[in-house]
């Protein structure tokens, strides 16, 4: 196994399993604590799209931070977009038993979830409109940023207000990893993919304490 002499590429893959750390570690705080049948399924959920979103950041790691084939490379990358798509589908999910409670959610998880699988196939198959996941990923954080203001708004759910600050930073995050040109040096060189991380990471910590605290305030019946 080598390691690549890249030193953007190695902090990219640094901050990438920096950000499948606190992805993985919120499962189980989020699972932490008793929890209703309702609230469970509503955790099981965020729970999962945390999984995948772990999964994707760990594959991204060994991507970028290994010399790897080619095949298995792309292999790697398939994985890690349709870990994405579907996060993203369960993503939507979770934010639509927020707005509307958990038997909203029943018609929305498969639908959702073809979606999801919709995006990663076309993209998949036709590499040159990856730009149509981007507006999948941006309609949907869109859709959560304006539906956890809402519920803040309304005073409804604990912790809506965090999440919809977390949801926010991911928007900046997305922005920054698609301009290039953004890099800078604090004892290592991070270009922009490991600056994306560094700034998802404290929009997943925010989204995981809001998520929590809604945990505790109330359960979404």
């Amino acid at each position: 196994m080598e390691y690549t002499k890249n030193p953007a590429e190695q902090t990219t893959a640094l901050t990438d399993l920096i950000l499948a750390a606190v992805a993985l570690g919120g499962i189980f705080f989020l699972q932490w604590g008793p929890l209703n049948a309702s609230g469970f399924a509503r955790m099981t959920i965020w729970s999962t799209a945390f999984g995948l979103i772990g999964l994707a950041s760990a594959l991204g790691a060994a991507a970028h931070g290994l010399i790897l084939g080619q095949k298995l490379q792309q292999r790697m990358w398939r994985i890690l977009n349709a870990a994405l798509a579907l996060a993203v589908a369960l993503f939507v999910v979770g934010v639509v038993i927020d707005l509307w409670g958990l038997p909203a959610s029943y018609p929305t998880l498969p639908l959702m979830l073809l979606t999801g699988l919709g995006f990663y196939v076309l993209t998949s198959r036709f590499p040159g409109i990856f730009f149509v996941f981007i507006v999948y990923e941006g309609l949907a954080l869109a859709f959560a940023l304006g539906a956890y203001v809402f519920l803040s708004l309304r005073g409804e759910l604990e912790g809506a207000g965090l999440m919809a600050a977390g949801i926010l930073i991911s928007i900046v995050a997305a922005g920054v990893q698609f301009k290039k040109s953004i890099s800078f040096t604090l004892i290592w060189h991070f270009d922009h993919n490991g600056v994306y991380h560094l700034i998802q990471t404290v929009g997943l910590l925010l989204l995981l304490i809001g998520l929590r605290c809604s945990v505790l305030g109330r359960i979404v019946d």
